[in-house]
């Protein structure tokens, strides 16, 4: 289930973060989308001395769907590469949250005709929480 706030959508996953993660990757690698990075928060958190529950980002892309996008509207390229954070909420619970596509084609003002460029983001968050 999503539930938009602000532009972010967030959705619940079955699974434990790092579970989460690994079934983002495994849809990125099946749909040819390159991964760039996860950048482990929780994970850096701890390095420092520091505490905060599993918390993961997951910054993904395509040159073929993002180029027209930063061709069209340039600060897109600030949004851009799609990210998906993974985090465990106090309560144990697993979510994903990412910006919606309606959001940043609002926020950025690309056409709509667009929109399906970064339309993989939703698919993704639904098939790795499920």
């Amino acid at each position: 289930m999503t539930s938009p706030d602000h532009g972010i959508a967030r959705r619940a996953s079955r699974y434990s973060v790092d579970e989460t993660v690994s079934r983002i990757e495994a849809i990125l690698r099946e749909k040819g989308i390159k991964l760039f990075v996860v950048v482990d928060h929780s994970g850096d958190a701890e390095r420092s001395g520091l505490t905060m529950p599993p918390t993961k980002l997951v910054i993904f892309g395509n040159a073929k769907a993002g180029t027209p996008l930063m061709l069209e509207t340039p600060s897109v390229a600030l949004d851009l590469p799609l990210k998906i954070l993974v985090s465990e909420q106090q309560d144990g619970s697993v979510w994903l949250s990412y910006n919606t596509p309606a959001y940043l084609q609002q926020r950025h003002g690309f056409s709509a005709a667009l929109m399906a460029n970064i339309a993989a983001v939703e698919v993704i968050a639904a098939k790795a929480g499920e």
